[in-house]
């Protein structure tokens, strides 16, 4: 039987977005009680919420044409599926601390270690434990990330994503801007805010799952990504 690994965050109000970008708003549209004509009932139950937020909200994927205007039609509903449907690793790179830079040095140790390999195609998580160290608190912003080199490294592997538990790939104002249009110009793309990544380290391959919504022009999507151990 098919072991199926959740990876991606809940989406609820008030939940932590990357500066500048919409707040999640969620609010009851209709209620069973209204369809049904009942009025005198103490008790509501919603039968439509509505929900406002940005594509890049939660676990979510960023689109090529996100990365930088040169990639202007790239948009997420023009990127091939097979690039959500892939072969997937984690390495473990738990031992970086707040905004310390993963180098392509880190990379090749965390593979070594567990005997993995980077092939063509593949998704690369980064497990870093960012995530169950600080969501919600005031160093959820101060996460690690790749440098630039590690994104051209990853990219001239020819893989189709990576994932990263923090808001960003890159450190921002540091390297978050190039990482980003590193993806643009070698054609891969990244995950962001992923969970349970800890779940995954130690054992191997797996199928990764991250289908994005098919959004007319957009930037990016929200994601339920799994890890799928057969």
């Amino acid at each position: 039987m098919s072991e199926i690994i959740d990876l991606s965050q809940e989406i609820y109000p008030g939940m932590p977005v990357y500066k500048g970008l919409p707040e999640v708003k969620m609010t009851m549209h209709a209620s069973h009680e209204e369809w049904d004509g009942i009025t005198d009932s103490d008790i509501v139950s919603p039968s439509v919420y509505r929900l406002e937020m940005g594509e890049h909200t939660g676990t979510h994927v960023d689109a090529i044409n996100h990365m930088g205007r040169a990639y202007k039609g790239q948009s997420i509903d023009t990127m091939p599926l097979s690039m959500f449907y892939t072969e997937g690793i984690c390495l473990n790179l738990s031992h970086k601390g707040l905004k310390e830079l993963i180098e392509p040095s880190d990379m090749e140790s965390a593979c070594t270690a567990d005997g993995l390999t980077i092939k063509k195609g593949d998704t690369v998580l980064l497990y870093t434990d960012h995530y169950r160290r600080t969501f919600g608190k005031n160093n959820w912003a101060n996460g690690p990330g790749i440098s630039a080199e590690t994104a051209y490294w990853l990219g001239e592997k020819g893989i189709s994503a990576f994932g990263v538990e923090t808001m960003s790939p890159g450190i921002p104002g540091l390297t978050n801007k190039k990482v980003h249009h590193i993806c643009g110009e070698l054609n891969f793309t990244h995950y962001e805010n992923m969970i349970n990544l800890f779940t995954l380290v130690g054992r191997g391959r797996f199928r990764f799952i991250g289908l994005p919504l098919n959004i007319r022009g957009g930037t990016g999507s929200p994601v339920r990504a799994v890890a799928v151990f057969e």
